[in-house]
């Protein structure tokens, strides 16, 4: 599989690489078995590139990925965590719901601060019982997550010290990279201008449906030599299921609207003689900025239809023939 270069260091990445929420049980339980099978499914394809988190099953992802991962070659492979959560033991009566089915019994705290990325990093590596993380990025940092008002907090919280602490990780060889991972393009924005990132996860932003990040983020990251890393390529599944009765757009039910802003990308796609899922896939592949895509789920069978996917061939004038919609701007 081909590789690219995120942002001015030296690390590469695969074009396609492997996001590890479902591994932590977003929406449906995943026994292990089925967890480890898939992760061997994603590395016998070729994948190298391993992103997790903290948050994904409250901690049960990243166990997942560092017991697959201790036995590869590690300079084999890249892996990326996040900071801007910490996690505290409750009794399991006291577990939040944050979409998680079994998660680990912990419940979270918000904590951006130097302080708390640097504790964030020490739990990580316990967890994931590997000695290197390549990529950190501060997760869920702005308004999507928090609202306006606890985002100035986190921000500052940012600006003040945590930004600090990343870049001391970084200098130190600790880490060899770091951003953010967002969903919403204005914190990306609002960041970029105060300080250099080397990459960002931005998911469900830049893709076949929604390009709100095609106005000022792409030309920004192109100007600043920082690599996105994409991922939500469906949009929450609707650009792989179609307009179904159930579908869900950015993590909820789809409207009326965006069911029928679908059926005619279907109809373009049904006329151009390919899946609507293989353009969204490979949609984003064609930017320079893009260092990677993103896939994740908790079923091989899964993961094999999603990479057969790269092997449809689509023209590169089918992408012209889609109508841009920009969630930020027309949602709010």
């Amino acid at each position: 599989m081909e590789k690219r270069r995120i942002g001015q260091t030296a690390l590469e990445v695969t074009e396609v690489s492997f996001g590890g929420a479902a591994i932590g049980g977003l929406y449906r339980a995943c026994p292990r078995e089925a967890a480890m099978e898939t992760l061997q499914g994603a590395w016998d394809a070729g994948l190298r590139y391993f992103d997790t988190a903290p948050f994904y099953g409250f901690g049960l992802s990243e166990r997942r990925f560092g017991d697959f991962l201790r036995y590869k070659p590690r300079s084999s492979y890249v892996l990326s965590t996040k900071v801007g959560r910490l996690f505290r033991p409750v009794p399991e009566d006291q577990v939040p719901d944050h979409s998680y089915v079994d998660p680990l019994p912990f419940t979270l705290d918000y904590d951006y601060s130097y302080d708390g990325i640097m504790r964030s990093v020490e739990f990580s590596y316990a967890r994931l019982g590997l000695n290197r993380i390549d990529i950190l990025y501060v997760h869920d940092i702005g308004a999507y997550t928090h609202g306006v008002e606890k985002t100035k907090l986190h921000f500052r919280q940012l600006m003040d010290g945590g930004l600090k602490a990343l870049e001391e990780l970084k200098r130190a060889g600790t880490i060899s990279a770091y951003g953010l991972g967002v969903n919403e393009v204005r914190i990306c924005l609002d960041v970029m201008r105060r300080a250099p990132l080397d990459c960002i996860l931005l998911a469900s932003r830049y893709s076949l449906l929604d390009r709100s990040a095609e106005a000022e983020l792409l030309p920004l990251c192109r100007e600043r030599q920082t690599s996105l890393v994409i991922g939500g390529v469906f949009n929450s599944g609707i650009l792989a299921t179609g307009p179904v009765q159930g579908a869900h757009f950015d993590y909820q039910p789809a409207s009326r609207d965006m069911l029928d802003r679908v059926d005619a990308m279907e109809k373009i796609a049904g006329e151009g003689g390919y899946p609507l899922a293989a353009a969204a896939f490979k949609f984003p592949l064609r930017e320079p900025a893009v260092a990677t895509v993103l896939t994740g789920t908790a079923k091989l069978a899964n993961l094999t239809r999603n990479l057969e996917l790269l092997d449809i061939d689509i023209p590169a004038t089918e992408y012209a023939r889609y109508r841009p919609f920009t969630v930020e701007q027309e949602l709010g």
